[in-house]
């Protein structure tokens, strides 16, 4: 009786020993695949993570001339009345575009804007000083207009020479030209590809120099275009870019940044 119990005893503990060792065995295959899948992930990321691999920022800039000149220029007049002020600028407008066409300007490069009319008031005081009252006092006529022309040294001479306007009676205010360039989105696209190149370029220094290899592109950043007067220098940027109008020899500068998985 005591032997069969003993045996009894013996097999419950060895079926327990049993069940130990598969729970051992499969406690240490869950913590392998574990290692694995974090391995996978940790290798992965690494690969193809736009926060590691290979980074490099490229740039491009051209010097470019302008071939469009915008000029501005303003008049006014005078008048005890509305009729009597909008006659003299009328006489004084004609008077402008005389001299413009005699200059070279052309009818298509001239616009005249509307006229803008505004009532003149005087101040009345007493003996001693004291405000007595605001009463109409004639009125003050403007009229703008704007000369636009490839002929940029043409209009950059009119816009010098504008005081003989002044000296025959005009009282006219002439503004700086502004210099534009109609193929700039071509002057860009240009910029934007030699950037690129250039970023590549360093990528592929970078990868001779660690002795990795470049895997695909992760990311592609285009930065803003800093457009601003020939030898201004850095200074002239902007966060949000330079677009200078005032010059008309430029300079446009572009960045591209570049970002690989390394393998």
């Amino acid at each position: 009786m005591e032997t069969d119990r003993r045996e009894e005893a013996t097999k419950i503990w060895s079926q327990k020993g049993v069940c130990g060792i598969v729970v051992a065995l499969i406690a240490a295959a869950a913590a392998i695949a574990c290692v694995t899948i974090l391995t996978r992930g940790v290798v992965s990321y690494k690969t193809h993570s736009g926060g590691d691999g290979l980074t490099a920022s490229g740039s491009a800039s051209c010097d470019f001339e302008s071939d469009l000149i915008v000029w501005r220029g303003s008049f006014s007049a005078y008048g005890a009345t509305t009729k009597e002020a909008y006659e003299v600028i009328k006489n004084d407008a004609e008077v402008v575009r005389e001299y413009l066409l005699g200059a070279g300007v052309t009818e298509e490069e001239l616009v005249f804007s509307s006229v803008d009319i505004s009532q003149r008031y005087r101040t009345e005081y007493d003996e001693s000083g004291n405000y007595v009252r605001d009463y109409p006092d004639g009125y003050d006529l403007y009229q703008s207009l704007t000369v636009t022309s490839n002929d940029i040294d043409k209009v950059e001479m009119v816009s010098r020479e504008i005081t003989r306007l002044i000296e025959s009676g005009v009282e006219f205010a002439s503004y700086s030209p502004e210099y534009y360039c109609t193929k700039l989105d071509e002057v860009k696209l240009d910029l934007i590809e030699k950037a690129t190149a250039n970023a590549r370029q360093r990528i592929d220094i970078l990868v001779e120099g660690t002795g990795c290899s470049r895997g695909q592109l992760l990311t592609a950043n285009l930065g803003v275009f800093q457009i601003t007067a020939t030898n201004s220098g850095t200074g002239e940027y902007s966060y949000d870019g330079a677009f200078d109008t005032k010059s008309r020899y430029k300079t446009a500068t572009v960045t591209v940044r570049l970002n690989y998985a390394s393998e």
